[in-house]
């Protein structure tokens, strides 16, 4: 059965997901030939595991770090300018390292992920070089502490269930720095050689239309008495500054050291998406069509959408003042496109002909209700963008803090993160950092289904004592030679589970193995724990090894034997970098 459930992982003959879950129903209902299997009230626990769990809450808390502007708060002062590639990368990777050291590293690409490329795009980085760095560097930071991966949790529940003493928060800080080190050097030697410059999928298909677009730099702002190349305006992702209006004052094509003032205006020319980024600027405000008439949703509920006029829309020979566009639709027009033109008008004296395509910022409701209507050829949302409310940043900044301190005092409070990370969730929703409904979006339901699936197999193992056959057979080889390699042969064992499976899957699958083998030995379990906990967070050579891989896949344009290429020397320098130091930190 367990073989079954791996060649189709392997061959990804369905999600994981529906694989792991179905593997636990059959297996379950198994009960009913042999006690040796789970009791289907223990197959219902696993639903509430507490890593489980943990793993929901702390989605959340990166769904408000991410829509309050915390994330760029942190990232846009660390990442700064580069000067090249290799820079860029050393930049990169060390605080993201660190941070992923004590937030889900999943959660950290996450959050990263849009400010890297946009970063890249700023300063004519090539991405390629950058995101697959990006998430080694997060897999490396989540071995070094107890939360900085659901792998490390998904194993302390494990060892929790076989009456072993629990991880610390910082068990495998030692162990988790040396491979972190030696795992970044290696990324940024091998990267130059290894690493092909593609042009991600999104970027060859990307929309090509251009919209013309008018800020106002609000007086106060972090922005007032900037000059352009400080605040970031000078080399923007798929935008350029076309002028600025000052009073009756024109400046055309400014320079990096033109000092923008409170209540200058300026005209941004750019790709749909990227006037999208250009609202969520702290210091920004687009100008108002001057309708006079306030939106009733907050920004943090409304979306972005493109509306394409139609020949019987109302709006036809009237400029969006005049047509008082926000009253008749309940949404604001921030941009204009036609044809490529570029149009020297304020937003609200547009007058606006058929096959003008509109950017507009509103409410979810507006999408539906005029997909059906004649007023509009086509409406459509722009994936991935929503307004960001930045006055909440410092606000998730600050219980993001609070979650890691939580975490990190464990030792003292004897309190695990999982009260933490749930009390920084609920803060995040309640202090308007996210929403209920951004919340519900940021969880992964896939992963946890993975993760519930996977408990209950790894359970039914050793309940019938599969484990300990499995065990038998390393132990054969191994015992020869000592414990040590025999705990080399576990960890290879768990890496080769996590490159063809998933790391949680690949954790629930060899711990067992991993202490029928300790106990065969007659040695301490503790190192072969370790080892699991590290090997299954520590596949590089494919990307379905982790989570964070597959999110940087697609976006960096990879293909797999780009990461067979970068991941199978980093497998073996994180191999025996483990193997060497595990028996020093937690002896046989």
């Amino acid at each position: 059965m367990v073989a079954a459930l791996v060649v189709a992982l392997a061959r990804n003959l369905a999600s994981a997901d529906a694989l792991l879950l179905g593997a636990a129903t059959v297996l379950s209902t198994l009960r009913i030939f042999s006690d040796r299997f789970l009791d289907p009230r223990d197959v219902a626990s696993s639903l509430g595991n507490q890593g489980l769990v943990t793993v929901a809450a702390l989605f959340v808390v990166a769904a408000g770090l991410a829509h309050s502007g915390g994330s760029s708060r942190i990232g846009a002062p660390i990442l700064g300018r580069p000067r090249s590639t290799l820079v860029a990368q050393v930049r990169m990777m060390l605080p993201v390292t660190a941070v992923s050291a004590f937030l889900n590293n999943t959660t950290v690409v996450a959050a990263f992920l849009p400010v890297v490329k946009d970063w890249a795009r700023t300063y004519r980085l090539d991405v390629t070089r950058l995101l697959m760095p990006l998430s080694y560097a997060a897999v490396l930071g989540g071995v070094c502490t107890l939360i900085g991966t659901s792998t490390n949790i998904v194993v302390q529940g494990l060892m929790i269930d076989a009456g072993m003493p629990p991880m610390g928060m910082f068990s495998l800080t030692p162990i988790g720095i040396a491979i972190a080190v030696a795992g970044i050097v290696y990324v940024v030697i091998a990267s130059r050689i290894l690493l092909p410059s593609r042009t991600p999928a999104a970027e060859r298909l990307a929309n090509p239309r251009e919209y013309t677009v008018e800020m106002e730099v609000e007086k106060g702002s972090p922005l007032d008495g900037t000059s352009v190349e400080k605040a970031g305006l000078r080399q923007l992702p798929g935008l350029f500054l076309a002028e600025v209006e000052r009073g009756d004052d024109v400046e055309p094509a400014v320079g990096p050291e033109f000092v923008l003032r409170g209540g200058d205006r300026l005209i941004f020319v750019g790709l749909v998406q990227s006037v999208a980024d250009l609202t969520n600027v702290r210091g920004l405000v687009p100008v108002a069509d001057g309708d006079g008439i306030e939106l009733d949703v907050p920004r943090t509920d409304r979306i972005f959408c493109e509306a394409v006029v139609s020949v019987t829309s109302p709006m036809v020979g009237k400029s969006i003042r005049d047509g008082r566009f926000r009253s008749r639709y309940g949404a604001a027009v921030l941009a204009v496109h036609r044809n490529g033109e570029l149009i020297k008008r304020k937003v609200g004296d547009i007058v606006l002909q058929p096959g003008d395509t509109l950017l507009v910022e509103g409410p979810p409701r507006f999408l539906e209700e005029q997909r059906d209507r004649g007023d509009f050829f086509l409406v459509s949302a722009v994936e991935g963008r929503a307004p960001v409310r930045h006055d909440r940043g410092w606000i998730a900044i600050a219980i993001l803090g609070a979650v890691v301190l939580g975490g990190a005092l464990e030792p003292w409070t004897n309190l695990d993160v999982l009260p933490f990370a749930l009390a920084g969730g609920a803060l995040m929703i309640v202090t308007g950092c996210c929403t209920m409904e951004q919340a519900r979006r940021s969880i992964d339901w896939s992963v946890l289904f993975s993760i519930a699936g996977a408990l209950v197999v790894a359970r039914t193992l050793e309940s019938t004592g599969a484990a300990a056959v499995m065990a038998s057979g390393v132990v054969a080889i191994a015992q020869p030679l000592g414990p040590t390699f025999a705990l080399a042969a576990v960890y290879v064992t768990t890496l080769l589970l996590t490159e063809l499976l998933t790391n949680n899957a690949a954790a629930a699958l060899a711990f067992p193995l991993a202490i029928a083998t300790a106990q065969q030995l007659g040695v301490s379990a503790m190192p072969f724990a370790m080892a699991v906990a590290i090997a299954a967070s520590c596949g590089f050579a494919t990307p379905t090894g982790y989570q964070t891989h597959l999110m940087v896949y697609g976006a960096g344009g990879y293909r797999f034997g780009d990461f067979m290429r970068m991941g199978a020397g980093l497998d073996i320098v994180c191999a025996i970098i483990a193997t060497l130091l595990i028996p020093l930190v937690f002896p046989f």
